[in-house]
C-alpha cells in the first residue's frame, strides 16, 4: 500500500500544481485584458470629446 500511497500523493501534487499555475495564468491574462479594455474605452470617450469617429475595418 505505501507505493499506491506515494503515487496517490504525486498525483494530487501534480493536480495542486496544475491548478496553482492555472490560476497565475487566468489572473494574469484577466489582468492584461483589464488594462486593454480600460485603454479601449478611454480611446473612445477621448474620440467622443474631439468629435471625431473612427470606424473599424471590417
Amino acid at each position: 500500500m505505501g507505493a499506491a500511497s506515494k503515487a496517490g500523493d504525486l498525483i494530487f501534487k501534480a493536480f495542486v500544481g496544475g491548478l496553482g499555475v492555472t490560476t497565475i495564468y487566468l489572473t494574469a491574462t484577466f489582468s492584461v485584458n483589464v488594462y486593454r479594455g480600460l485603454s479601449w474605452h478611454k480611446a473612445q470617450s477621448k474620440n467622443e470629446k474631439d468629435g471625431s469617429v473612427v470606424q473599424q475595418e471590417e
